[in-house]
């Protein structure tokens, strides 16, 4: 810690942090434990965190994120969009092919970004807030790859009709952005999908993940 910064917002960050990392919350004895403090000081940090509504404490007394850290998650979409925009604008009149970036959004796939290229005759429609799970299309299926890798990254992913008869796509997950999961990819009327595009999804999502680290 510094003379500029908050111990207690510090810690309290921490809580959150730390519960955020666990599907069974935490009670204030672990806390205390893992944040190397006395239960008072938890104590006092998980009250004034619950009037916020950003952690809740069960019947069991275990302390778990609250819902008001969705309505700050919201406004994270319009950021991520903005620091991926680049990438996905280079992408799309790269290949030809309508680029987008697709965050998780509990058990669904969601385009939070969508580029259409600006010299094809034609292209696939795709909508920034187009919906689909994630075993369906490349971009949820790419994401599920990375959860399932020992390193993070797969590589890309490569599917055909299983979003949009006659559609091919192609995606790399975010590899190393902490908080973000997501993908970027590609998708075009193609049955099949030009060798050299996987690659080329692969290094934007790198772009957009430094963009976004």
């Amino acid at each position: 810690m510094t003379a500029e910064t908050s111990q207690t917002l510090d810690r309290g960050l921490r809580v959150l942090k730390l519960l955020a990392d666990t599907d069974h919350g935490l009670t204030v004895t672990e806390l205390s434990n893992k944040l190397g403090v006395n239960r008072t000081v938890v104590y006092r940090l998980l009250a004034t965190l619950e009037q916020h509504a950003l952690v809740r404490r069960d019947l069991g007394g275990r302390a778990r994120v609250g819902l008001g850290v969705l309505r700050l998650g919201r406004q994270v979409h319009p950021l991520v969009r903005e620091a991926a925009l680049p990438a996905l604008r280079s992408l799309a009149e790269d290949i030809g092919a309508t680029a987008h970036l697709t965050l998780v959004d509990g058990t669904e796939a969601l385009a939070v970004a969508v580029v259409e290229p600006t010299w094809t005759d034609y292209h696939v429609a795709y909508r920034a807030g187009f919906r689909h799970p994630l075993d369906r299309g490349a971009a949820g299926k790419a994401i599920l790859a990375a959860r399932q890798s020992p390193s993070g990254d797969p590589g890309y992913t490569l599917t055909h009709g299983e979003l949009e008869a006659g559609a091919s796509g192609a995606a790399a997950p975010l590899v190393g952005v902490t908080g973000v999961e997501g993908s970027v990819g590609v998708v075009m009327l193609a049955d099949a999908v030009p060798e050299r595009v996987g690659p080329r999804v692969v290094d934007a999502a790198r772009e957009v993940a430094e963009a976004l680290r």
